[in-house]
């Protein structure tokens, strides 16, 4: 390490042995890392392209005001998002205030009383929870007769075909598939096994609508959930797809007829995608995408070095140290609490932005057990920015994502290291 680097973080906070301890590590990344760049590339150019198509000019970045009538960059985004993700319609608005409200407004206009919901990878995300009833809430689907069914994975992680095929019957019309873990310790589906599922599930229903919820994977691979049968897939712009600039707003891009009934149920029947103002905010979605794949990237490295780095230290990581990558989230699990407070901790104290608040846990909404977030970001919860999270709950596991520059990631990765060593947890 040249001297002067050395001396930066040194300055930061990091010690010689940690810093030297990470730049081993690096050594062995080069390869993979020069996988991902080519991974970037070609996203970058796919993004590109469909700006190109759409002939996107400095007119689509002004937006508009009041009822939003007629906004031409608005409506050249959508297309846009649709290229992207090849498919006939896309839904992109700052009206959609995060991904699980992406989620409920494409479950909630699809599904109708007396349908049945299905998840064949086991439990949702928390906050999914009380969205469809599984945890009472107000305005659940359970509250409207919307039924709910679910096949866990096998142990090994695998899909449980078997009973897939026993819970799929008549009253079955839309499944929905998590791509990432959320506070689990499963494996991330990668795109080819999505499209597995999808394909099982349609011969055996070929009318059952396949939902994807991509948070967290757009940008990892060259292909998307919807490039392999799904009819919708959704996610934030405040993860991978915003590119670290979007200050709002959340996707579905699928069938045209999905996309159409969730533009009725976010504005009114009768209104659908016709109105709702982009208020300003336009250039940043449209510059947000165009960094994208690079971001992601960034995001990637990051991932890959923590999980070296921890599980070299001889803690379990999900994914490990050599598995590809189908999403952002690295899990590391400590097994006391402590730990995984004092990462957060050193997160935090990477971060540009209130570097000097300690994050505690507490009692977030939409969660069965208390939370601790670090996330020192531009944009308030943007999780492609540098951030990490857990639950405060056996198995005491951590979820590191993010970083929009990989020098950024690095360094947080160093310092959450450098927190548990000054806290007693690691030593060396």
């Amino acid at each position: 390490m040249r001297k002067e680097l050395h001396d930066m973080y040194s300055s930061l906070g990091i010690s010689e042995q940690t810093a030297k301890f990470g730049e081993e590590i690096l050594d062995s990344l080069k390869e993979r890392f020069e996988k991902i760049d080519e991974i970037a590339e070609i996203n970058q150019l796919k993004v590109l392209a469909a700006m190109q198509k759409n002939q996107v000019s400095e007119a689509c970045l002004h937006g508009t005001s009041g009822y939003g009538y007629n906004d031409m960059g608005r409506e050249k985004l959508e297309a846009v998002y649709a290229d992207i993700f090849h498919t006939e319609d896309a839904l992109v608005r700052p009206q959609i205030t995060c991904g699980t409200h992406a989620l409920a407004l494409a479950l909630m206009s699809n599904l109708r009383p007396g349908d049945e919901l299905m998840s064949p990878v086991g439990k949702p995300y928390d906050t999914l929870e009380e969205v469809i009833g599984i945890r009472p809430s107000k305005g659940s689907l359970a509250e409207y007769g919307v039924t709910y069914a679910q096949v866990d994975l096998l142990p090994d992680g695998g899909f449980d075909w078997d009973n897939i095929k026993k819970a799929i019957n008549d009253k079955t019309k839309l499944v929905t598939i998590q791509r990432s873990k959320g506070y689990q310790t499963r494996h991330t589906l990668a795109v080819n096994e999505i499209g597995e599922l999808i394909s099982f599930i349609k011969n055996i229903k070929p009318d059952v609508i396949c939902m994807v919820d991509n948070c967290y994977g757009e940008f990892v691979e060259t292909i998307e959930p919807s490039d392999v049968g799904a009819d919708m897939v959704v996610g934030s712009l405040i993860k991978n797809p915003g590119g670290g600039l979007a200050p709002i707003g959340g996707y579905i891009a699928g069938k045209k007829e999905c996309v159409e009934n969730a533009a009725y149920r976010l504005t009114s029947p009768g209104l659908g995608k016709e109105v709702g103002a982009s208020l300003g905010i336009l250039n940043s979605f449209y510059q947000g995408l165009f960094l994208a794949p690079t971001v992601t990237a960034s995001a990637l490295k990051s991932a890959i070095f923590g999980a070296n780095i921890y599980e070299k230290l001889g803690f379990n990581v999900l994914p490990n140290s050599t598995e590809d990558r189908h999403d952002i989230i690295q899990a590391i699990t400590f097994g006391r609490a402590d730990a995984v407070e004092a990462f957060c901790r050193g997160i935090q104290a990477a971060a540009p932005i209130d570097s000097h608040v300690t994050p505690i846990p507490w009692d977030m909404p939409g969660y069965d057990a208390p939370v601790i977030m670090a996330a020192g970001a531009f944009v308030s919860g943007s999780s492609i920015e540098l951030s990490a999270d857990g639950p405060i709950k056996p198995p005491y596991a951590v979820y590191f994502q993010g970083g929009l520059t990989w020098p950024h990631g690095k360094f947080g990765i160093l310092k959450s290291l450098q927190s548990l060593v000054d806290n007693g947890i690691v030593l060396w």
